[in-house]
C-alpha cells in the first residue's frame, strides 16, 4: 500500500458520499466516484461540440507553446515547448468555452458532486507533445494550491483519445478519502505526492468523454510514446465559498484566506441547484497564459 504523509493543514478530514439525484450520472458511478475517488464518463460532449472546443483551444495553445520557443532554455515553470503546455483560463479570452464551462450535463455532474452552489474555480488546456516524453507525477490538485473544503472537483475532458500510450490518467484509488497529502517539488516536474503505486487505475478515454475525480484523487500523466499531441481540456468547480490558503504549512497555520470569486473566471454557475449564465465575456488582451497543473 503506497504510504504518504497528511498536508499538515489537513485536520480532522471527512469524506462525505454523494447520492445520484440530477439524472445524468447512475447511483453505481457516484458510488464509484466515492469509493474509488474517480469515474470514467465514455461521452460527455458531442463531436461537434468537441470539434468547437479543439478549435477554440488549438489557435490559445499555439500561442503558448511559441512563447515556450521564445525562451532561452523554452521552459517556463513546468511548461516546456514540444514536450507540455498548460494553456489557462480560456474561459476568459473564448465565448464558446465561456459557454461549455456551465454545459447542461457538466452542471449535472457538479449538482450530485459538489453541491447545489458551485462556481468555476479553474480551467485549463493541457497538451502533451510528442517531442519529448515526459511523465506527469503522482499529485492531488489540491496539493497545488489549498483549497478549503479540501474536495472540489475535476471535470477531465479529452479532446483527443486518451489512452495509456499517450499520456491518459492514472489514478491511485481510495487514497482521496485521507484528504490532502504532503507535497513535494521534483523539478521539472512539478508537485508530488508520491513517487510509486503498485496498482494503478488506468483512465483510458474516447474523444469526447470525460474523466471526473476529486481534488483529492491522486493521479498521473505517463508520458506520450505516440506521434500525436495528446489534447486534454480540464474544468474544475468548487462549492461556494470555497478559498484558497496562504502561508507556509511548515511554519503553522495559513496567513491568508483569499475566497475563490474572481469574477471574470471564477464566476458562478449553480445556485441552489439551477444553472446560472456565465456573465458576459470582457474583452481581455491576447498573450500567453500562466502556468499552474494538469
Amino acid at each position: 500500500m503506497t504510504k504518504a504523509a497528511l498536508h499538515p493543514w489537513n485536520r480532522e478530514f471527512a469524506w462525505a458520499d454523494h447520492r445520484a439525484l440530477a439524472g445524468l450520472l447512475t447511483q453505481a458511478q457516484v458510488d464509484q466516484f466515492d469509493h474509488d475517488g474517480f469515474v470514467v464518463l465514455p461521452q460527455l460532449l458531442d463531436s461537434d461540440e468537441r470539434s468547437r472546443t479543439v478549435a477554440e483551444i488549438d489557435w490559445l495553445e499555439a500561442e503558448a507553446e511559441a512563447h515556450l520557443r521564445s525562451l532561452p532554455n523554452q521552459r517556463f515553470s513546468i511548461a516546456e515547448a514540444g514536450a507540455i503546455t498548460f494553456t489557462t483560463h480560456v474561459v476568459t479570452r473564448s465565448p464558446w468555452l465561456r459557454q461549455l464551462s456551465a454545459h447542461a450535463r457538466i452542471l449535472a455532474i457538479c449538482s450530485d458532486l459538489v453541491g447545489p452552489d458551485v462556481r468555476l474555480y479553474w480551467d485549463q488546456a493541457v497538451y502533451k507533445k510528442p517531442e519529448k516524453p515526459r511523465r506527469f507525477p503522482w499529485h492531488q490538485d489540491n496539493g497545488y494550491n489549498f483549497v478549503e473544503p479540501q474536495a472540489y472537483l475535476t471535470v477531465w475532458v479529452a479532446l483527443t483519445d486518451a489512452t495509456l500510450r499517450n499520456g491518459c490518467p492514472q489514478v491511485a484509488r481510495g487514497l482521496h478519502r485521507r484528504g490532502t497529502l504532503r507535497h513535494y517539488f521534483v523539478d521539472p516536474l512539478g508537485f508530488e505526492c508520491f513517487s510509486e503505486h503498485d496498482d494503478p487505475a488506468v483512465a483510458e478515454v474516447p474523444a469526447g468523454g470525460a474523466v471526473v475525480f476529486s481534488s483529492l484523487t491522486p493521479h498521473l500523466t505517463g508520458p506520450n510514446t505516440t506521434g500525436e499531441v495528446r489534447k486534454a481540456y480540464i474544468l474544475q468547480y468548487a462549492p461556494v465559498g470555497a478559498a484558497m490558503l496562504r502561508g507556509n504549512p511548515d511554519k503553522g497555520d495559513p496567513l491568508e484566506r483569499l475566497v475563490c470569486a474572481e469574477p471574470t473566471r471564477q464566476y458562478q454557475v449553480l445556485e441552489g441547484g439551477r444553472p446560472v449564465d456565465p456573465p458576459p465575456l470582457a474583452p481581455e488582451a491576447a498573450g500567453p497564459s500562466v502556468i499552474r497543473h494538469g
